[in-house]
């Protein structure tokens, strides 16, 4: 039973994205969603002798720096990008720096797991679509690795954090069901899938659920009020569902950062051969929900063509991007080729080319040649989860860090032919947050109630669809 509410509480989410991390402390009570930023660093993956790793240690010493930055709390929650997990011995140390999911060690592998476990027996069993970073791939690929030979046990990479902070050992759910090692329709391990697949199940330690009460922060550590750690919706995009400011069931989401995850929110998932065949994933959520979703390659398209530019001024950017001639050139944002690090506006140069279409010239036209092409990447995720699922979307939440692009946001409006309501930016670490303050009791109810007060307190944005602005030979 959740406690009834009774006064503010204080709490911190370390939130780990894909690009950028951030601590921040909540004050939360029955009326009450006060936000501070801690600290915000880089994450800056490195590649050392051919493979691309995260540099994990350099993440965990920020989150303590944020932590101790952010004051006395109750609670600590953990988040961050999926997929990805470290290996720990049997003292419990860490054996090697976790992998990069856009490393190409997984080259080929979905193939040959579809033919050796049946494409559509993984699908119905762990509900996602077939990728070449799920976890499961990635195991396959590392088979022949000392590492795996001498490990003890997985962690996902917000349970890392968590085993640093508590010394406690175990897997949130919503993350497990990222891996493609998770079985869907009994909320457990997939261990008959994993024996198959030559992945040992010693590995999977205990799964926890949002709410969880985990363990005390270590003495050692020394963090200003000897906070809790409480388990949340560590899968960033599962976070972030739980602050979309939805009034009804009739929306959809889109989680826009590096990745946009853009779907409806069931509860129960949908396994058909149509939803397997056009990849879309069917992953947990908080409270037992269903988030139906496909990946749509957001805005890192754009954070590589920036940093190939030396970073300059995106508010300058995007407005003479707004001037550009609307959908004068438009690639698949979601072509293998913009996965990896590297040179991405010759790849968007040359993906126009082969494609017979203006090559963009100048900074402002590839810009807008991105957004243009993730807009409908958007529209076509939306009209496919209404399809698929039979859920009716009336309105589209953008929420994290894409909220902020207004181009993109009235780009997706007039694709989607629907209002965008774009915020809360900080999404992610806001359901971190709400999940720790029903778990202490400051505030009660279920998702409709954490919603509501998300409304009632952070400022949302309206975008209205222009008619006539998406010419007809791209609505498909």
């Amino acid at each position: 039973m959740t406690p009834r509410a009774t006064r503010p509480v204080s709490v911190a989410a370390a939130d780990l994205g894909a690009s950028s991390g951030r601590v921040l402390r909540g004050e939360i009570g029955p009326d009450q969603l006060r936000l501070t930023v801690a600290h915000r660093f880089a994450n800056e993956p490195v590649r050392v002798a051919g493979t691309l790793h995260w540099d994990i240690l350099a993440l965990f010493r920020d989150v303590l720096v944020g932590l101790r930055a952010a004051g006395p709390v109750t609670s600590i929650g953990v988040d961050s990008w999926a997929v990805d997990y470290a290996l720990l011995d049997a003292d419990g140390a860490l054996l090697g720096n976790p992998v990069h999911y856009r490393d190409g060690r997984t080259d080929g592998v979905p193939q040959r797991l579809a033919r050796r476990l049946g494409a559509r027996r993984l699908y119905t069993t762990t509900g996602l679509a077939q990728q070449p970073f799920n976890t499961l791939c990635q195991l396959v690929a590392a088979a022949d690795a000392p590492q795996l030979a001498a490990a003890h046990r997985l962690l996902m990479i917000p349970d890392l954090i968590t085993y640093w902070l508590t010394g406690r050992v175990g897997v949130e759910a919503t993350n497990a069901s990222t891996t493609q090692l998770y079985d869907l329709r009994t909320g457990t391990w997939a261990v008959e899938l994993m024996a198959e697949a030559g992945i040992p199940a010693r590995l999977f330690p205990p799964l926890w659920r949002p709410g969880a009460r985990i363990g005390p922060t270590l003495a050692e550590l020394d963090l200003p009020g000897a906070p809790h750690v409480v388990a949340v919706g560590s899968h960033d995009t599962a976070s972030a569902v739980v602050a979309v400011p939805a009034t009804s069931e009739n929306y959809a989401y889109i989680s826009c950062g590096t990745w946009s995850l853009v779907g409806v929110e069931l509860d129960q998932p949908v396994l058909t051969e149509a939803s397997r065949r056009a990849k879309f994933s069917n992953e947990g959520g908080v409270d037992g929900t269903i988030r139906y979703l496909r990946n749509v390659t957001g805005l890192w398209p754009l954070q590589e063509c920036l940093r190939g530019w030396d970073n300059p001024e995106l508010p300058a950017l995007l407005a003479a991007a707004a001037a550009e001639p609307a959908f004068r050139s438009v690639v698949d944002i979601d072509d293998p080729v913009f996965l990896p690090p590297g040179d991405m506006p010759a790849r968007v140069a040359e993906a126009c080319r082969r494609s017979e279409q203006p090559v963009p010239r100048s900074p402002a036209a590839v810009v807008r040649c991105v957004l243009d092409s993730l807009a409908l990447a958007h529209r076509r995720a939306v009209h496919q989860a209404q399809e698929l699922s039979g859920r009716r979307v009336d309105v589209v939440h953008i929420v994290g860090g894409g909220a902020r692009n207004a181009l993109l946001c009235q780009l997706t409006a007039d694709a989607c032919g629907l209002p965008v309501l774009a915020g809360p930016v900080e999404a992610t670490a806001i359901g971190n947050l709400l999940v720790q303050a029903r778990a202490a009791g400051a505030v009660a109810g279920d998702l409709a109630a954490l919603r509501r007060l998300v409304r009632d307190t952070q400022r949302i944005t309206r975008y209205r669809p222009r008619d006539g602005s998406v010419p007809s030979r791209l609505i498909r």
